[in-house]
């Protein structure tokens, strides 16, 4: 079975036309999430983008403003449905997603009943969290005076 893993787009953008997977990376979240992900020997990995649905990270997109997060509960429903129908195309896979929980809400639901296996591993870490999870799993650095613990 493959392994899919799945990012949020993030509203940090950059001004001008670039790849999807460098049309984020003025988010810190963002970078960290992608080196992560890129660490974990997955078979591949897209973003979830609240304007184009599942996007490819070599497609060249312009900026834009569009976010999850303001759409309306009908709005995110059919998002997860053009989400779903590009995600069902992929046999054999089983996906990570590394999103919030308005990327995740209604799409998992769909995904889970057609038969694939979805896991959200930083489901209820709030942003501080999710860094903190990113930065002490790739072992950056450790402040002077600071500790970490196992």
């Amino acid at each position: 079975m493959k392994r899919v893993a799945l990012i949020s787009c993030t509203k940090s953008k950059h001004s001008y036309p670039c790849e999807a997977q460098e049309m984020y990376m003025t988010s810190t979240l963002f970078q960290k999430a992608r080196t992560y992900i890129e660490s974990q020997n997955y078979d591949e990995w897209f973003i979830l983008s609240a304007k184009h649905g599942l996007l490819d990270k070599s497609e060249i997109i312009e900026p834009y403003d569009v976010s999850l997060l303001t759409m309306k509960v009908s709005e995110r429903k059919e998002w997860s449905n053009r989400v779903y129908n590009q995600l069902k195309e992929m046999k054999d896979c089983e996906f990570d997603f590394y999103a919030g929980s308005k990327y995740r809400e209604f799409v998992i639901p769909i995904l889970e009943k057609d038969g694939f296996i979805c896991h959200s591993p930083m489901q209820g870490l709030k942003i501080g969290e999710q860094l903190q999870f990113y930065s002490d799993a790739l072992g950056e650095g450790v402040k002077s005076g600071s500790r970490i613990s196992y």
